[in-house]
């Protein structure tokens, strides 16, 4: 049965190319397997209906024959996964034999830090992403705080600056790939010569090559050592929220790009606090007599101990709100409410006066 890849997009059949590409893009970032919590199936899926339906000629073919389409050829015959995902991390874009260039760059450039370059240049390759955990207090994710992270990881060559050449060397055009970053390779399949672009293997997409290689780096551009960066953590941060420190992932050597740095948070709990988005809520217990008469109490806050005034009649269960004595709002300042619920104590034995008291006052309610 023929697939419907204007429903795997999302889109109407008769869609513009705009509204597809955007679908595709949506789509794209949302199952893309190198995110966290992608789906490589329906990426595969989502790439395989962009391909048909995002070329005019290939949709025409498809609005007309439909799974005659594919058993004529369709996706199945043109651009292999393999080359796809290369295409996607970086590796340029591709043509299928008598259809249309595929470049992904324009698209995975923006959403996730791949590619780099244009069609006419490399494309540079792109460095591990890192993640850290780190364990707050209650209250440093309710107010924020700066904390130091070190790790190792791999850097840039202190030697070299990350560009794999020998201080004082020469530095010329790369031979293998002319100076473009990209090398072209031509495949055969069903549907004829297909030509991919690739990041060139000998100056990683840089287009230039020294002719003595650093002998610290071995001409790689990076080594293994340790990073130590200082991370604002906002205020109103909550257990799995994650901070993204952008270029300060692992490097990727000469001519690439260094990946990021994700600093994923978790809050330890707090004894007698709860917390619900920007609002807190504790209790508080009070004997019969200061619900009956009302009292004034201390209680516990993020602020330190405040006073607490309980009317007479307070009834258990009741709240009370304390006005900006919650968490920060996360990028929106001001901060929320604290609520206070009240609890009554109930003595379990009474002396022989105070079960008289209790025996007047019952007969007085």
């Amino acid at each position: 049965m023929s697939k419907d890849y204007y429903k795997i997009l999302g889109v109407e059949k008769g869609a513009s190319q705009d509204e597809i590409k955007k679908a595709f893009r949506k789509l794209a970032h949302k199952h893309h397997p190198d995110k966290p919590g992608g789906d490589e199936a329906k990426f595969k899926e989502v790439n395989e209906a962009y391909q048909v339906v995002g070329d005019e000629t290939k949709r025409k073919q498809y609005d007309q024959y439909g799974a005659d389409f594919q058993q004529q050829g369709g996706f199945g015959g043109g651009a292999g996964w393999e080359d796809f995902m290369r295409a996607a991390r970086g590796g340029g874009g591709f043509q299928q034999g008598g259809g249309a260039q595929f470049d992904f760059g324009d698209i995975f450039g923006d959403m996730f830090g791949f590619g780099g370059g244009g069609r006419s240049g490399g494309r540079q390759r792109r460095g591990n992403d890192i993640q850290v955990d780190i364990e707050l207090t209650f209250e440093d994710a309710a107010f924020g705080v700066e904390r130091d992270i070190t790790l190792q990881k791999q850097n840039d060559c202190d030697v070299c600056s990350g560009s794999g050449a020998e201080p004082g060397s020469e530095v010329k055009s790369c031979a293998e790939c002319g100076g473009r970053g990209q090398v072209i390779r031509v495949q055969q399949t069903i549907l004829g010569a297909m030509q991919t672009a690739a990041t060139c293997p000998t100056c990683h997409g840089a287009g230039k090559k020294s002719e003595k290689s650093c002998k610290h780096c071995g001409g790689g551009g990076m080594v293994r050592s340790e990073s130590a960066y200082k991370v604002k953590i906002p205020g109103g941060i909550d257990t799995g929220g994650v901070i993204r420190l952008t270029g300060k992932g692992e490097s990727a050597g000469a001519g690439g790009q260094a990946g990021d740095l994700y600093v994923q948070v978790h809050v330890r709990s707090k004894s007698g606090f709860e917390r619900h988005e920007f609002d807190i809520y504790t209790t508080a217990t009070i004997s019969f007599a200061q619900a009956a008469l009302g009292d004034k109490i201390e209680i516990d806050t993020l602020d330190g101990k405040k006073k607490l005034v309980i009317p007479e009649g307070t009834q258990p269960g009741q709240k009370f709100k304390l006005k900006n004595l919650g968490v920060t709002k996360l990028h929106r300042g001001g901060r929320g409410d604290q609520y206070i619920t009240i609890t009554v104590s109930v003595p379990k034995k009474l002396s022989k006066k105070g079960k008289q008291l209790v025996e007047e006052l019952k007969n007085e309610l």
